[in-house]
């Protein structure tokens, strides 16, 4: 009888961990610019997303609990033009664990200003794959799959294409929302420009570059440190490649936000002549980012 429990108990937990969602997201929602907000109306906000973020299994890839990404989803809302609807700015900042250490590096670091949307108090927040009605759901469906496609890229070479695609699919079918966030080549660095620059023929550099710089590079850093700092110092070759094919490419932008720091703290440990150059290629490539840059001496 024992064996039998036991057995009952193991498939169970089995099936639980089968069904583990993909995202360990931490939902903080900021209302302190808007005056005298309804608390009630922001507590179901902030629980109704949180519960999407966590809850919707996004993909048929089967994670444990301890395999969920972990994710930081910060909403700040601005303005509330009427009781029930906002305009916001969200960020989302993500990390995946380096293999073999204790060190976490960051995957995504990404700011949306353009995000509007209205919410009803105990309204139903659904994704549906079919059907985009709530600027809302969209834009947290949206980024899920941001989320999930940079962490699968990170350990097999185009292994996030499907959540990228699933992405452009969203961004499609919001053009019916006729809101803010979603208008093809706008040149603003929306979403539906995030997508096409993930999907499109000429990110193959980029995405060679982020699989390279991750798990030949980084994850390698506790069996072989100097073939990995090679590696990651190696993947700006690619880098170099989107720019050439793009220089206003909103991948740069992500990789920069995202990575910067993390890059010029490897490339440090270059000699001075490879430092010199790498610093030459970088301020070429990020003008911005000189600060963090001239500090490769």
């Amino acid at each position: 009888m024992k064996r039998y429990i036991s057995i009952i108990l193991f498939l169970i937990s089995s099936v639980a961990v089968m069904q583990a969602q993909e995202l360990n997201a931490k939902l903080t929602l900021n209302s302190q610019k808007v005056q005298s907000p309804n608390r009630e109306l922001i507590t179901s906000l902030e629980n109704a997303v949180n519960q999407l973020l966590n809850e919707q299994k996004w993909t048929d890839a089967t994670f444990s609990r301890t395999e969920r990404i972990d994710a930081i989803v910060g909403i700040t809302v601005n303005e509330m033009p009427t009781e029930n609807s906002f305009i916001a700015d969200i960020q989302i900042t993500t990390r995946r664990p380096v293999y073999n250490s204790t060190y976490v590096t960051p995957i995504l670091n990404y700011r949306d200003t353009q995000f509007e949307f209205s919410y009803l108090m105990g309204q139903s927040v659904d994704f549906n794959n079919y059907n985009v009605t709530s600027n809302l759901v969209a834009t947290i469906a949206f980024y899920s799959y941001i989320i999930i496609g940079l962490d699968f890229d990170s350990f097999s070479l185009n292994g996030g294409r499907p959540y990228f695609d699933k992405a452009l699919d969203i961004a499609n079918k919001a053009q019916t929302l006729n809101t803010k966030g979603w208008e093809p080549f706008s040149g603003k660095g929306n979403r539906y420009d995030l997508a096409v620059a993930l999907t499109d023929e000429s990110s193959k550099s980029f995405h060679k570059m982020w699989y390279n710089y991750h798990r030949l590079g980084l994850d390698e850093m506790s069996s072989n440190p100097a073939r990995a700092r090679i590696r990651v110092i190696e993947s700006i070759a690619d880098l170099q490649k989107v720019y050439e094919a793009r220089p206003s490419s909103l991948l740069l932008t992500l990789f920069a936000e995202t990575k910067m720091e993390e890059l010029v703290r490897i490339c440090s440990q270059a000699t001075t002549e490879e430092k010199q150059e790498i610093k030459k290629k970088l301020l070429l490539m990020f003008p911005t980012k000189n600060n963090i840059i001239n500090t490769l001496k």
